[in-house]
């Protein structure tokens, strides 16, 4: 089939498919228990897979999903589900090229907070939605990195503390929240999904302290009535391309403005602590635990640390995808010594899982060429991802009685010589970052200082001050400047 033919989706399109997947269950009897902020792509293949799972068990009618969107960008997604009714279909990549899709159906609302700030609030204090999720990025919880403390001074945070208007999701949450105390309303959960250590307790610092600046009573109330569950999502989402769009028209004659890909692994580990109730997560193939610390360590410390390892390193190289990378036997094994020097010593034992088996899978999960992660995205945003995944790895490290940091020391050192915006062929890097000045400033100080990059405490707190971890940063970015990736990755590993 052609692009030109592919059918619109839409509610009434749905009986019109073929050879994919659509909903079952009777959508206009599906109510929202859920808002979740941060309606992407990552969000997408998970919880709101997994609540499509239960709708078509029978099992979750009354736990629909309504998303709100508080950024600019936001907008786009507004448009595009609206139009479609809030469908959108879902591709699995496999790295045989075999492609499964299936139109998930558990969307059923998308409201923009700027359009209506009183509609988003009141979505919020409505009785029936009884939790609250959030994928708003690493950066999006306004957290210090060197202090941990939530940042009062952030001027949207500044405007809300003042407004009776709130425009983040902090305001927005919050006055939610009161809303539903003085209604006697029982209260949501707040649940995060973010690539964060102990992510529960990030958002609880944050909108904990957000609420003690704005009115302490309240705050107390929430301390005591709220409740925030860590959880760990691992699958392997790129950003949605024109490519991807033309293919799902082609291959299944869906025509989406904003589809999903993803790779065909799932894991999402919940811890089981709720306000109100919960979906029956756990028929869904939902690990619900005591504690998700330990597998957190292991997909933070692991696959999301090695992606860094694998893109500075693979853009210099001249690679462009992830699975182009990995599949390079330099890069694989600089993966697995990372892995197996540095993080591994660090992580706490996981029952049922064997680690031996976990490590090569991921490299092979980043070698799946059906995915077309590119190096690009996993470059962007790096300093909110090294503060949170890798340093963790270097403290942990240099506390034990002899530390290994060396692999995890040479991925700092290759994000400094990636910040420097300029390849190894003289072609310019487009550095994507919120502190893009500031990190390409002192990446490119090295000639006159050589530690110049290391001296941002918000980014690697006293780092500085460990000669361990100096000494063998020194000489990954020495040898970074002076032979290049390619040559580097060998003296590193012990085979030059």
């Amino acid at each position: 089939m052609t692009t030109q033919n592919a059918t619109q989706l839409s509610a009434a399109a749905l009986a019109t498919l073929d050879g994919v997947a659509v909903p079952a269950y009777d959508r206009s009897q599906v109510t929202a228990g859920i808002v979740h902020f941060g309606v992407g792509g990552f969000h997408r293949a998970h919880q709101a897979k997994v609540i499509d799972d239960l709708l078509a068990q029978g099992t979750a009618n009354d736990w629909g999903i309504c998303g709100i969107g508080v950024m600019p960008s936001d907008m786009r997604m507004r448009d595009a589900l609206t139009a479609q009714d809030y469908l959108y279909t879902l591709v699995e990549k496999h790295a045989d090229g075999e492609l499964s899709a299936r139109v998930i159906g558990s969307i059923i609302d998308y409201l923009y907070a700027p359009d209506d700030t009183e509609a988003a609030i009141e979505r919020m204090a409505d009785p029936g939605i009884r939790i609250v999720s959030l994928t708003v990025t690493e950066g999006g919880y306004n957290i210090n990195q060197v202090t941990g403390k939530f940042q009062l001074d952030d001027p949207r945070v500044a405007h809300d503390l003042g407004s009776d208007a709130p425009e983040t999701v902090f305001g927005l949450v919050v006055e939610a929240l009161r809303r539903r105390r003085d209604r006697g309303i029982v209260p949501f959960t707040v649940m995060s999904c973010d690539n964060l250590q102990n992510n529960g307790e990030v958002a609880r610092h944050a909108f904990t302290t957000y609420a003690h600046a704005k009115d302490a009573e309240l705050a107390a109330w929430i301390d005591e009535n709220v409740v925030f569950p860590n959880s760990m999502v691992d699958r392997i989402t790129p950003v949605t391309t024109d490519d991807d769009r033309a293919e799902i028209a082609s291959r299944f004659g869906i025509a989406d403005a904003w589809p999903v890909v993803c790779e065909p692994f799932f894991q999402w580990v919940l811890q089981d602590t709720f306000t109100h109730g919960r979906p029956p997560y756990q028929d869904a193939g939902v690990e619900v635990v005591d504690d998700v610390e330990p597998y957190e360590f292991i997909k933070l410390r692991l696959l999301n640390s090695s992606h860094q390892g694998l893109c500075y390193f693979g853009h210099l190289m001249g690679y462009r995808y992830a699975h182009d990378a990995t599949q390079d036997p330099l890069i694989a094994e600089f993966l697995l010594a990372y892995m197996n020097v540095d993080a591994t010593p660090t992580l706490k034992p996981v029952p049922g899982l064997d680690i031996e088996k976990y490590k090569p899978q991921l490299i092979e999960r980043f070698s799946n060429p059906g995915i077309r992660d590119t190096v690009a995205r996993l470059c962007a945003e790096s300093s909110d991802r090294i503060p949170k995944w890798l340093v963790p790895v270097i403290r942990d490290q240099l506390a034990r009685p002899e530390p290994q940091v060396q692999f995890a020391a040479a991925i700092v050192a290759s994000w400094a010589r990636y910040a420097e915006g300029i390849d190894e062929q003289g072609e310019p890097i487009e550095v994507v970052d919120r502190l893009k000045d500031r990190v390409m400033a002192a990446a490119n100080r090295y000639p006159e200082d050589p530690h110049s990059f290391l001296r941002d405490e918000e980014l690697f707190g006293n780092l500085i001050d460990e000669p361990v971890f100096v000494a063998a940063y020194d000489r990954a970015l020495s040898s970074l400047h002076e032979v290049g990736a390619r040559e580097t990755l060998p003296m590193l590993l012990g085979t030059a």
